[in-house]
């Protein structure tokens, strides 16, 4: 497996699907934790990049994998030793977003909303509660982690349910805004 730096507009166009959690036996097999759903749609996808740092990626090819506890375990092509597949723990798996499949309404893929600014529609007026830095899947349902930003309401991090119609009221990816009926302190 040899390193690559990829173009900005490449990389630009990668978002994680999965991470190399632990070693599985002595053959070079690694676990794997996906954030794909169901999460062996992972093993199915071509395109796949490992993740060394912020400008390194190395092309990935998943030989076979498999279902195995709350995650999956997989071999990838030239990882052959236990040594070998220990170096990659912790790498983040990266996707083409062009290899995704397309989403039916209201359906989002997670990277769509990140940076989105985050409104709380509760009160007689729209209060801008930060931007949504990443998403948190908790099992129950996912949660969205919205840091401060200009203009804010406060400097307070906020963990939101990503709850479509209940919590999540509209998310407008033109516009970049997701609008929330939650509950804040003023």
């Amino acid at each position: 497996m040899s390193s690559t730096c990829l173009a900005d507009s490449t990389k630009d166009s990668l978002v994680p699907a999965g991470l190399i959690g632990g070693c599985y036996g002595v053959k070079g097999w690694v676990k794997i934790r996906s954030f794909t759903e169901p999460q062996e749609n992972l093993l199915g996808y071509r395109d796949l990049f490992l993740k060394y740092n912020k400008d390194t990626l190395e092309p990935l090819i998943i030989d076979t994998g498999r279902a195995h506890g709350k995650g999956l375990i997989a071999h990838i092509r030239g990882v052959d030793d236990r040594e070998r597949a220990r170096d990659l723990l912790g790498k983040q798996i990266l996707i083409d977003i062009a290899g995704l499949p397309e989403l039916h309404n209201d359906d989002y893929y997670w990277h769509q909303l990140v940076d989105l600014k985050v409104w709380c529609i509760s009160s007689s007026e729209r209060t801008l509660l930060g931007e949504v830095d990443h998403l948190l899947d908790t099992g129950a349902n996912d949660v969205l982690v919205v840091r401060p930003c200009e203009g804010s309401l406060d400097a307070v991090e906020r963990l939101i349910p990503y709850r479509l119609s209940d919590v999540v009221k509209k998310v407008d990816l033109v516009d970049r805004v997701l609008e929330v009926d939650w509950f804040h302190e003023e």
